[in-house]
């Protein structure tokens, strides 16, 4: 998926720390993402970083299974940890048509319809949200 490789290639190359998030002021309690380097490569620049969020600490770069509506076809989310998979990408606007709004609140949530206890990463049409 393009957009993952983006992102890997975003989170492992820029030159700026994540900032937190908008609606949060700078001196507040912490933020939902934290961007730490780990090391650095002196020829390519390249990084390998820790990114925490929420529900998992994932190691960059990192490969990122797609979970469009809810699912990663042909796996189950037991493989993607014996696989040490950090984090699933899936799509707010698809998630939203199936499985929809109303149910995802009524199980608890995406992590509990998916049961999946590590990190999501969701976009749509740019618009990303972490949980």
């Amino acid at each position: 998926n393009f957009l993952a490789l983006l992102l890997v290639l975003m989170i492992s190359f820029s030159n700026e720390s994540i900032p937190p998030p908008i609606s949060q002021p700078q001196n507040s309690v912490s933020s939902a993402l934290r961007h730490d380097v780990i090391s650095r490569c002196s020829t390519t620049q390249a990084r390998v970083c820790k990114l925490s969020l929420p529900h998992y600490t994932c190691d960059t770069p990192m490969f990122m299974p797609v979970g469009t509506c809810g699912a990663v076809k042909g796996m189950t989310t037991e493989e993607l940890e014996e696989l040490d998979c950090h984090l699933i990408l899936g799509n707010t606007y698809h998630l939203a048509l199936r499985p929809g709004t109303d149910l995802l609140k009524e199980v608890g949530g995406l992590h509990t319809f998916m049961n999946w206890k590590r990190a999501m990463l969701t976009d749509s049409g740019g618009v990303q949200m972490v949980l």
